[in-house]
């Protein structure tokens, strides 16, 4: 009889399910279900039906949030250097509309295209290009000076009719800046007749650097290997200099220099060292309106430097790996210190140390926006901690000063590229 019931059962239920869906969804099976003897089995079927359509719903809303959680997690890095790049852009923005805030966040830029921008000068307005050029032009001729004091010490006729013919090519470039900044006040120029002019006035620029560099290798033989200087007039994105040694690992270090610029806004980079894959592996940079930074592995402490005075300033920075632990000195004096700078993490060996770019690549990738202004020497580095003494005695130019044990500053251990210029200099007698 409970077998016969159950049968009716079943059957009332398929009449049910085929009265209350007309549409054809294809082979179908049929399902019994228990309910009560007095209980409308067409609704209790239905409400069945809709139970498991729901069960199905939720699954599938699950599965579409957990699939979205996971593609949400995966592009979490692709949105934070969208947002980065963001940022530089509308700070270079702000750089070329005038003055204003600095850049928001520490993000790095990306690998560049690697080609000739010496046309990145037009960033700057016209007049800020003038300045630089009329800075060069004095550089050129503080150099033509020291030349002068060697001649009279080493008499040679050529030598002075070189330099009589230089020193009247200098004079006719800075008749060419005057004329410029003439026409500039007068509202004439414009910005095909600024780039041609610039050229013209570069690639003059560029011979000088040339035949004074010819003159300045007849000292080099009378000076000291560590009595040298490396001069960047310009930012470009192809004048620099590189160390021959690379750096070994390194769980603590001290790198200290003196530097000479009057740059603005920001003096630029005066010094990195990539590894590979990593570009950010050791960098100093002063870009836009940001204080000076030291980076580590990406991560990035904000220095106490004040230097674009045009004068020269010796600088410090030591760093362990233990606590990322790091202090800041200039011209002898702790100004800052930190922790939690990349700590435990070793600086990597078999990289490229560069003088006066950022790299964002292995040896390239320069952006001339980056590019160091001014005057970089004694660069040194040591594989410890130094003292605020042995700092001190770097600074006051002390017969106990240290050289690096790791980069000892010398002559012959420091290449060119782009027309960055080596020139005698004697830190003591600078700063006397």
């Amino acid at each position: 009889m409970l077998a016969g019931r159950a049968a009716r059962t079943c059957a009332l239920l398929a009449l049910c399910l085929l009265g209350s869906r007309a549409q054809d969804f294809g082979p179908t099976r049929f399902i019994c279900t228990s309910v009560p003897v007095d209980a409308d089995m067409c609704a209790a079927s239905v409400a069945a039906g809709g139970a498991e359509e729901l069960r199905s719903n939720v699954l599938q809303l699950r599965e579409t949030v957990l699939q979205q959680k996971e593609t949400i997690l995966s592009q979490k890095e692709t949105i934070r250097e969208l947002t980065t790049k963001l940022g530089r852009c509308e700070s270079q923005s702000t750089l070329d509309a005038g003055p204003g805030e600095a850049r928001s966040g520490g993000g790095r830029k990306q690998p560049g295209s690697g080609k000739n921008t010496m046309g990145d000068l037009s960033r700057t307005p016209a007049a800020e290009t003038l300045s630089q050029l009329g800075q060069t032009l004095q550089s050129l001729k503080t150099r033509l000076e020291n030349l002068e004091q060697y001649s009279r010490l080493n008499s040679s006729s050529q030598t002075n009719s070189l330099k009589d013919l230089l020193q009247s090519k200098i004079d006719d470039l800075e008749r060419q800046v005057l004329s410029r900044v003439n026409t500039l006040e007068e509202g004439k120029g414009g910005p095909k007749n600024d780039t041609e002019e610039r050229v013209k006035i570069e690639s003059a620029l560029t011979s000088l650097h040339q035949r004074i560099s010819e003159l300045e290798k007849g000292q080099k033989d009378n000076r000291p290997g560590d009595k040298f200087q490396l001069t960047f007039p310009l930012r470009t994105n192809y004048m620099y200099a590189k160390v021959k040694k690379s750096l070994p690992e390194m769980y603590a270090f001290t790198v200290c220099m003196w530097l000479k610029s009057s740059a603005a806004p920001g003096v630029g980079t005066p010094f990195s060292y990539a590894v590979p894959g990593q570009a950010n592996e050791l960098v100093l940079i002063e870009w836009g309106n940001n204080p000076m930074e030291i980076l580590i592995n990406d991560k990035v402490a904000k220095l106490p430097f004040v230097i674009n005075d045009g004068k020269w300033h010796h600088i410090c920075v030591t760093w362990t790996t233990r606590d990322g632990v790091w202090e800041a000195y200039q011209d002898g004096t702790q100004g800052g210190n930190g922790e939690n700078l990349a700590p435990y993490h070793p600086i990597k060996p078999q990289g490229v140390l560069v003088l006066g770019q950022e790299q964002d690549t292995l040896g390239g990738g320069f952006d001339a926006t980056q590019a160091f202004v001014g005057e970089l020497a004694h660069f040194n580095i040591w594989d410890r901690k130094l003292t605020p003494g042995e700092v001190y005695n770097l600074a006051t130019c002390s017969s106990k000063a240290l050289s690096g044990n790791v980069i000892a500053w010398a002559e012959s251990q420091i290449e060119i590229f782009g027309g960055a210029t080596k020139w005698t200099f004697e830190a003591c007698r600078q700063i006397n």
